[in-house]
């Protein structure tokens, strides 16, 4: 059926279209799809992603910029020159496809295992970690005045809400509390600089090809606030995968990150990158524990939240090893 809508969609934005093929499913979250398909075009066929809240689903839930945002911000990025899919087309209500974007596909691979360990990426190892600094720092530099309206975050406040939602679990870790204390006595305050930040900068949401990365995808987080948010975040252990010596995503270095964060023209702090790692560690021990919260009460039992949720035990060692060195 959906391949029906399609059709009727593409032809409305794409001249010459004759219709889509192959359209499958590759996630469905509880709000949110993802379908791949192809353009039918007699200039050859075009590679296309929907991404969309079907109809009679409300609104974003209350951390998530929203799909129209999402879009937003994909184009700036594709036309600032960063790694990030061109956005064909905002649907429409009269689309009848719900609420949400059709983006050009971009060919790599998303999957950490195979970024980390095949030999077809052997070559864009050793540079995705400068690479990625740089590209971080292009989308920290996209202009404010053109942003969507997003959510501000501060680090105060990232804390205060990181408490409230472990403290209603009534679950208590005495190393997230030992981890909320740290993080008190070392907030660092206000940052000097507010940019846009992505949110969710991680293995899954970046497409990796030979030649190293290829697109960012999921701006779903995105908000604005201190930028060393973003270098934190890909350095924390759980984006490792047991390359643990190599703190950028498992294949890198900070080093190598700040480098190719300041070759783009921005400055790395390296001790509030270090606080937000810490952050960035205890609030994926805390999401953690929302999804085994979830498959406890239901009425979604699946193992994939169950196996997620027992994986907040690795985040209390991750903040362990973050805070037991020279005194933390």
């Amino acid at each position: 059926m959906i391949e029906t809508e399609l059709t009727r969609c593409v032809a409305s934005f794409h001249p010459g279209a004759t219709g889509v093929t192959g359209a499958a499913k590759l996630s469905g979250g509880a709000s949110q799809e993802t379908w791949t398909f192809d353009i039918v075009h007699p200039n050859g066929t075009i590679g296309a992603i929907l991404r969309r809240a079907p109809p009679g689903y409300g609104a974003a839930p209350g951390r998530a910029a929203g799909l129209d945002a999402e879009a937003t911000l994909m184009q700036l990025a594709h036309d600032a020159g960063l790694p990030s899919p061109k956005v064909m087309h905002v649907l429409r209500p009269e689309d009848g496809l719900g609420r949400g974007f059709i983006m050009a596909r971009v060919e790599g691979e998303t999957i950490a295992r195979k970024i980390l360990r095949d030999e077809e990426f052997a070559g864009a190892r050793p540079i995705l970690a400068r690479q990625l600094g740089r590209v971080i720092a292009g989308i920290h530099g996209l202009p404010q005045a053109k942003l969507p309206k997003l959510r501000s975050l501060t680090a105060t406040r990232e804390i205060e809400d990181l408490a409230r939602e472990y403290h209603s679990f009534n679950w208590p870790r005495p190393v997230f509390e030992l981890a909320l204390r740290w993080l008190r006595d070392h907030d660092p305050g206000p940052s000097s600089e507010t940019t846009l930040v992505h949110g969710d900068f991680r293995h899954g949401n970046l497409i990796i090809g030979p030649d190293g990365v290829r697109a960012v995808l999921d701006w779903e987080l995105a908000h604005t606030g201190d930028p060393m948010e973003d270098l934190g975040w890909i350095c924390v252990n759980s984006w490792r995968f047991g390359e643990i010596d190599k703190p950028v995503g498992g294949f890198g270095t900070r080093e190598d990150l700040f480098a190719g964060y300041e070759e783009a023209g921005r400055k790395a702090d390296p001790d509030r990158v270090m606080f937000w790692e810490v952050m960035g560690t205890l609030r994926w021990g805390v999401m953690c524990c929302g999804m085994m919260q979830r498959f406890r009460s239901g009425p979604d039992h699946s193992m994939e939240r169950a196996m997620i949720g027992r994986r907040a035990s690795e985040t209390e060692i991750d903040l362990l090893r973050l805070l037991a060195p020279r005194g933390r």
